[in-house]
């Protein structure tokens, strides 16, 4: 590596490269609702499957709702969120899209009431990965903290359902997904209306850059833009 020591004209257009330096920012709309919307859908219909609501002769059915809706409508809020800036929320959304796109896939693939042990295993890896993302978002979105708490747990809990194959564990599993479609569609109503008037209605827990996000001014919501990935010189 060369240690030439910078002339003052190359410093001279250095600085005039660097003040012309323009980072642009493609606004989007919010991707949280529909992700959310996908996740409720998946709970419920699952949940009716574990509960008996739904005969087991009807799992594939459950599973291309799982394939067809909810894999896709969080895939989407996946890609959004990182387009939008927002990390977090995008891995937590493809973690969950790629959650119920595998679930979706055995279960078509599967006899009626069957269970799988190499589900079983992959559903604690994502239920323990879900764990460890909400305590990421609970720095900004305590109603979206709650979400993605409870379908870590729930994720637990159907693996542990899927290995043992014991009916307790199933039923815990349905009793998870209905407490997990109230708080998916509260959660995904509040952004909602937070995102179309442009204020907060139903509390949604916002702290710290999450509360800056809503609140703060066009120049708080960007100061750190420059050490961002895609900005940055490195990630």
């Amino acid at each position: 590596m060369s240690d030439r020591t910078e002339t003052p004209a190359e410093a001279s257009a250095w600085d005039a490269l660097r003040e012309r330096v323009v980072i642009s920012l493609r606004p989007i709309g919010a991707p949280t609702s529909i992700g959310l919307y996908g996740l409720g859908a998946a709970s419920w219909v699952l949940a009716g499957l574990q509960l008996g609501w739904i005969p087991a002769t009807e799992g594939k059915s459950v599973a291309l709702v799982l394939v067809g809706f909810a894999s896709v409508a969080q895939l989407l809020a996946s890609i959004l969120a990182f387009l939008g800036r927002d990390g977090t929320v995008g891995t937590a959304m493809g973690v969950l899209a790629l959650t119920w796109f595998v679930t979706g896939l055995i279960l078509h693939a599967s006899s009626p009431g069957a269970t799988s042990d190499a589900l079983g295993l992959f559903l604690l890896f994502s239920g323990t990965t879900t764990v460890l993302l909400s305590i990421t978002v609970s720095t900004t979105k305590l109603a979206v903290t709650a979400v993605f708490a409870v379908a870590a747990i729930r994720f637990l809990v159907a693996g542990g359902y899927e290995l043992t194959g014991r009916t307790g564990w199933e039923h815990v599993s349905g009793v998870l997904g209905l407490l997990l479609v109230v708080l998916a569609l509260y959660a995904a109503f509040g952004a909602g209306l937070e995102d179309a008037l442009g204020r907060t209605v139903l509390p949604l827990g916002r702290r710290g850059e999450g509360k800056v996000a809503v609140q703060g001014s066009l120049l708080e919501q960007v100061r750190k833009v420059g050490n961002e990935p895609g900005v940055r010189t490195k990630l």
